[in-house]
């Protein structure tokens, strides 16, 4: 009887390890095709100058036109309540700093937008995991897309508010062989660069202050995964954004 018991246990934990390899299998091949299919995308069209090809009317006398400018983290940025405003939203998921400052003369210069909201950067930095010989360059080239950017939103007359990068969350375990504590490290010193780029018609929106938690990471409420926030995230850094909006106005 007792051994009968002991096969029984042995029986199920070895059930249960199967489904859990079986459940680890499935989300690490969802992962691989992710990227995959990212990458041929990328392949096709390296900047995603086919994402926009409509270009909105001008917009009237009495409102004021505010583009979201970056990668997934701005083109899941929804538009605030805000009928004084119009939002149109220029983000595209997984570019980097190189790819945003590349289509900028194709998807910003066609708007004429009174405002530039940047939100970019954490594609470029999460890629230092991977190649950590080359994290000087990295940060380098981020800086100075960045600032290209800046200047570009600038030399066609619009004001520009640059976001410092949103926190990172906890990595889950699929992820944590291609991921290292340096990204959030490379965040926070990316950060302190947006800071000086402030000038009379640059002004920098910290939207990482609003979403990290004491740690400097995403906080679990507004998590939807390791780098993306949910509805509530949004809404919380809406509140913050048009605060700062408000104070352009008077």
């Amino acid at each position: 009887m007792k051994f009968n018991k002991i096969g029984l246990m042995l029986g199920a934990l070895g059930v249960i390890a199967l489904g859990g390899s079986v459940a680890l299998n499935f989300l690490l091949y969802g992962q691989v095709k992710k990227y995959y299919v990212e990458l041929n995308q990328t392949r096709l069209d390296p900047l995603g100058l086919e994402y926009f090809r409509d270009t909105p009317e001008p917009t009237p006398a009495d409102t004021t036109r505010v583009v979201f400018w970056g990668d997934s983290r701005a083109a899941s940025w929804p538009a605030p309540d805000a009928s004084e405003y119009e939002f149109i939203n220029r983000g595209i998921g997984s570019q980097t700093t190189t790819q945003t400052l590349q289509r900028f003369g194709a998807h910003i210069d066609p708007l004429q937008p009174d405002v530039v909201v940047i939100q970019v950067g954490v594609n470029d930095l999460k890629t230092i995991a991977l190649f950590p010989g080359r994290r000087d360059q990295i940060m380098a080239d981020t800086r100075a897309n960045l600032e290209q950017m800046v200047k570009a939103s600038e030399d066609i007359g619009a004001t520009v508010i640059v976001s410092t990068l949103l926190p990172v969350g906890e990595v889950p375990l699929a992820r944590r062989p291609v991921w290292s504590d340096e990204v959030a490290v490379a965040v926070d010193e990316i950060n302190d660069y947006i800071t000086t780029l402030a000038d009379e018609n640059v002004i920098v929106f910290d939207g990482f202050a609003v979403l990290a938690n004491e740690d400097g990471l995403m906080q679990k409420a507004h998590r939807k995964d390791e780098l993306h926030f949910n509805e509530q995230g949004y809404q919380l850094l809406n509140q913050a954004f048009l605060e700062l909006l408000g104070t352009l106005e008077s």
